[in-house]
């Protein structure tokens, strides 16, 4: 049953099949075999049921059948709740008997072990080659709430609400979870899916899926890991454009970040790499499912804005204080109203209301008075969104003011979010009322969902398809120099400032050399004054043990702090490696380029505001590659301190244009290069003029691959 408007699809045996055949269903009550069979019948299932189990005649007055080759018609679909060493066998009669697709309930496969796992890759391969698709092992199954299909192929106890939210979900606990807090909220799915073990359906093949069903608006995803994390990247990027994909992805962890050498292991960690990764991939992430649920609530019925720019619209000062204060912390802007608007206000509020953003209309504010003040705000031209505020008065019934809101929200293409701080009987009245805008209890929720909007809005205006540039490097000099790494796999600073030179970077003018009498000799050589850096294996942070020395002016000040410095690496254990020598470098913003290599998801770069302090303001923003051309230019004016780099109190602006081009070269440089374990250039010296540099370097490889 191939769904309206669309072409067949290898899912469709699965959620639109014309029968259903339940292997495992029971006559108990307590098991999952009659909960299945129980759940297709109350949801009205619109084709045929076929209940099969050898022990019984009839299961909710339908006829059971002993076998699945004992169904006299067609079976789309097949529902498999035996138990796990029966599960092979059920497989190949279904194969046998051409069913078009399965979804295997039994738990007992790869979550248990090697012997489990063995039996689902023996699954995977009978069904691959029979060319069909199967869901699970390991899940709650599947529903749709189309109309003409009405399939509820899951054990939930909470029947689904139709609407227009996709949802696939890895855990199949959790999944009755979500089904629970939908219904409670008065959400509509349009389809449901527990992947389970995702043995060979995957949260890919779910984008593909809803990407031009005309049904689903929405696309939400509760996912553990990243099966194939590139292929996802190519398919989201491409769905993004059509629809907003919502992701809660739990798994965040810090322990990675404990075993880091550099300040961007330490910074990244796992999730930091997850949270960038979305995000370049238009991606939108939530924290929790009751967060997910409030952005989706948002984007089932509104537009994304045109920009960051909030109107606040309120009867009360407190609840207008806390919105404008979200809307701020989550990226939005609160413009000061144009006079035009503030008289256009002036002329029905009352004169003691404030015209100003937030419009504060007082306690007395009537239904008229939400209505005219909306309108009037939505009229603005500098304004994007509206957040409509009411504090439930003591006269009056807020479902008419929300009446009102919805009447003048329908005539906008401004997107308006009400908070109604009510009762719940205010909330049961109206819950699943798709004609009204989003309602929230609380300001910060309406905020948070707000800003979602907005950020959709902006990743949509970006290029689709950008060209990456072409960055000439000699890769085969690159790699020579990798190949010199010590034994714990960094490498030395005059290599590690030179695979920079080799990318394209600027470096400051330096020499390594392995003696206080050399040192003193390459000083005068590179010109006073100069800066003096110990070197030697396992020396982290130089500062902490007094490893660097700034200034230095002559002869004797380099002697002297070079044997200074052997002796504090002597005391802290540190076998002494000799110096580097590099010019004095002055003015200027001190930034930080990093690269972490993730085992999943390929190289992450990092930049931000640098120095020693990088990991106590922790200013920075992470990209993954490939890193477009726009991408890039995003991490370095989205830092908290860009207006450093633009030029403050007289301070000259630093060329953004180098900053972003060696972004760009450096995500080359860990594509082409994936040894390149860490790297981090900090401080580099940010300038103007032709006087950017990287000061020091840190870089870490993988050994070589063998055989």
């Amino acid at each position: 049953m191939t769904q309206p408007n669309r072409p067949a699809h290898p899912l469709d045996p699965i959620f639109s099949p014309r029968s259903v055949a339940i292997v495992g269903a029971s006559r108990s009550r307590d098991s999952l075999g009659w909960a299945l069979v129980h759940n297709l019948v109350r949801a009205e299932f619109q084709g045929t049921l076929y209940p099969v189990n050898p022990k019984a005649r009839s299961i909710h007055s339908l006829r059971c059948y002993p076998s699945v080759s004992a169904i006299p018609d067609p079976v789309d679909l097949a529902v498999i709740t035996v138990p796990r060493d029966f599960v092979a066998g059920v497989v190949d009669e279904c194969l046998a008997a051409g069913v078009g697709g399965l979804v295997v309930i039994t738990a007992g496969f790869s979550e248990t072990g090697a012997e489990g796992r063995a039996l689902e890759e023996q699954l995977r391969e009978r069904v691959r080659a029979a060319g069909i698709r199967m869901v699970g092992p390991n899940c709650m199954g599947v529903f749709n709430t189309a109309e003409e299909v009405r399939l509820d192929a899951t054990f939930s106890p909470t029947p689904p609400l139709p609407g227009s939210i996709g949802f696939v979900s890895q855990s199949g606990a959790l999944g009755v979870a979500v089904l629970n807090l939908a219904a409670g909220l008065g959400l509509g799915l349009t389809q449901f899916i527990s992947m389970g073990n995702k043995a060979d359906v995957s949260g890919n093949d779910l984008l593909e899926y809803w990407e031009d069903d005309p049904a689903t608006r929405v696309i939400c995803m509760y996912l553990e890991s990243f099966g194939n994390p590139k292929r996802f990247t190519e398919i989201a990027k491409r769905v993004s454009r059509k629809k907003p994909i919502l992701v809660v992805k739990a798994g965040r962890t810090e322990e990675g970040a404990r075993a880091a050498s550099s300040h961007t292991g330490a910074l990244a960690g796992a999730d930091v790499t997850v949270s960038a990764f979305l995000e370049q991939c238009g991606v939108l992430r939530a924290d929790t499912i009751e967060e997910l649920f409030d952005i989706a609530r948002a984007f089932e019925r509104c537009a994304p804005p045109a920009g960051p720019r909030v109107g606040i619209l309120t009867n009360a000062g407190g609840p207008g204080i806390l919105a404008t204060d979200a809307c701020v912390s989550f990226g939005l802007a609160i413009p000061p109203l144009s006079e035009k608007t503030r008289k256009a206000l002036r002329s029905f509020l009352p004169r003691v209301a404030s015209v100003d953003n937030p419009v504060d209309m007082i306690a007395s504010a009537t239904a008229d008075h939400y209505a005219l003040s909306l309108a009037t705000l939505l009229e603005d031209p500098e304004l994007d969104a509206a957040l409509v505020i009411n504090v439930t008065p003591v006269l009056g019934d807020p479902r008419d003011i929300l009446e009102r809101i919805a009447d003048v929200a329908r005539g906008s293409e401004k997107p308006v979010l009400a908070v109604m701080m009510a009762r719940d009987e205010f909330y049961a009245a109206v819950k699943g009322r798709g004609d009204l805008p989003p309602v929230y209890a609380f300001p910060e929720s309406a905020a948070r969902a707000l800003a979602r909007l907005a950020a959709y809005g902006a990743w949509r205006q970006r290029p689709a398809a950008e060209p990456l540039p072409e960055l000439a490097m000699d890769d085969a000099a690159i790699a020579a120099e990798l190949d010199g790494a010590d034994a714990d796999g960094h490498l030395p600073p005059a290599r590690a400032f030179r695979v920079l030179e080799l990318a394209g970077i600027p470096v400051a003018r330096h020499r390594q050399v392995g003696s206080v009498a050399e040192a003193v000799a390459a000083a005068a050589e590179l010109g006073f004054p100069v800066v003096l850096k110990a070197v030697a294996t396992g020396l982290v942070h130089k500062s902490e043990l007094g490893a660097v020395a700034l200034d230095l002016r002559t002869a004797a000040e380099v002697e002297e702090a070079a044997r200074g410095m052997e002796q504090r690496l002597a005391a802290a254990g540190l076998a002494p490696g000799g110096f580097l020598l590099q010019e004095m470098a002055r003015g200027g913003q001190e930034v930080i380029f990093g690269i972490s290599a993730d085992p999943k998801l390929g190289p992450l770069l990092m930049f931000g505001l640098g120095g020693k302090y990088v990991e106590v303001f922790r200013d920075v923003r992470f990209g993954v590659t490939p890193l477009a051309p726009s991408e890039a230019r995003e991490m370095v004016l989205g830092i908290k301190g860009r207006k450093l780099l633009e030029g403050v109190r007289g301070e000259a602006r630093v060329d953004i244009d180098l900053l972003v081009d060696a972004l760009l070269r450096l995500a080359r440089l860990a594509t082409t290069h994936p040894r390149l374990a860490e790297l981090d250039v900090n401080p580099f010296l940010a300038a103007g003029g032709g006087r950017s540099r990287a000061l020091d370097a840190r870089i870490r490889v993988t050994p070589p691959a063998t055989g």
